[in-house]
């Protein structure tokens, strides 16, 4: 009976220990696998900047699909061209079906600098933030936001529907309504309703507008060539010639001035000197007469 009582025992804890042992083995699975994307990858329910990407320093999202977000990104640049890079992002947003809010470009050969704002569809941002790493400079400061409005949007929907129904109970009494009394009191209140039902739908387009189409503001400025650069620019002989001729310019035209100051307030001097000379000889006693014999 022992052995018996063995041999049915044997295969159980063969096949418990098969259990445990495919347990413990989905677990370090879980913990040592591929981990689930951070938090900050994810904009869904995101108030802050997200992670930045290591290549290009602009972040990386991804947008979730079941919430209404105002998508919106801000980056600093560098360039050796900030003018060219700005329509390179402005062609960016055309090819993505968006479009430009505003462009500044200023500056001088050397210390130029733009900013500007695209508009990019919310289902093509993280497009955009990668078209945009692709661009020629050097990323200072980036960073990614996002502002769930789901709730709000919600609530004024239903809002409206609410509305909406009191509309039309309101033109239901309106043509039931049976004094002059009765359809001017119905008609201030149908006009009262109308009038929210108007701004409410001014708010939820407004919503609409800025959760389909998300903004990016980039500012660019110039990248500054490192001492010791060989790869900056070549040593230009013309330049150099020019430069001396516009110091000389100024130079002559210094010297100019000063002789025209000496000609115009030049006899001032002269004068006041006189005038002293001949005060002098005014002060001065007259000789004694010599006496006669």
């Amino acid at each position: 009976m022992r052995k018996l009582a063995l041999l049915i025992a044997a295969p159980l804890l063969l096949v418990t220990a098969c259990s445990a042992a495919g347990t413990t083995t989905q677990g370090r699975s879980s913990e040592g696998g591929a981990p689930a994307p951070a938090a900050v990858d994810s904009v869904s329910g995101y108030s802050g900047n997200a992670a930045s990407a290591p290549d290009k320093g602009i972040p990386t999202v991804v947008v979730s699909a079941d919430r209404n977000l105002i998508l919106t990104a801000k980056i600093d640049m560098r360039s050796k061209d900030p003018w060219a890079t700005s329509d390179r992002a402005q062609a960016i947003a055309s090819g993505l079906g968006g479009d430009v809010l505003n462009l500044s470009q200023s500056g001088t050969a050397d210390t130029r600098s733009a900013s500007l704002t695209i508009r990019v569809p919310s289902n093509r941002f993280g497009d955009a933030l990668q078209a945009l790493k692709s661009l020629d400079g050097e990323i200072q400061t980036s960073g990614v936001s996002a502002q769930d409005v789901t709730d709000q949007f919600v609530d004024l929907q239903a809002r409206l529907t609410a509305k909406q129904a009191e509309e039309q109970r309101y033109i239901a009494i309106l043509n039931r309504a049976n004094t002059i009394d009765e359809i001017l009191k119905v008609d201030a209140s149908l006009g009262n309703v109308r009038t929210q039902i108007e701004q409410l739908t001014a708010q939820i387009n407004s919503i609409k507008g800025r959760t389909e189409f998300s903004t990016i503001s980039m500012s660019i400025s110039t990248l500054s060539i490192l001492p010791g650069d060989t790869t900056g620019k070549a040593w230009d002989p013309a330049k150099t010639v020019g430069r001396a001729l516009a110091a000389l310019g100024a130079m002559m035209q210094v010297f100019a001035d000063a002789v025209i100051w000496l000609v115009v307030f030049g006899w001032l001097p002269l004068l006041a000197f006189a005038a002293l000379v001949v005060a002098a000889r005014m002060r001065r006693p007259a000789a004694p007469a010599a006496p006669t014999t």
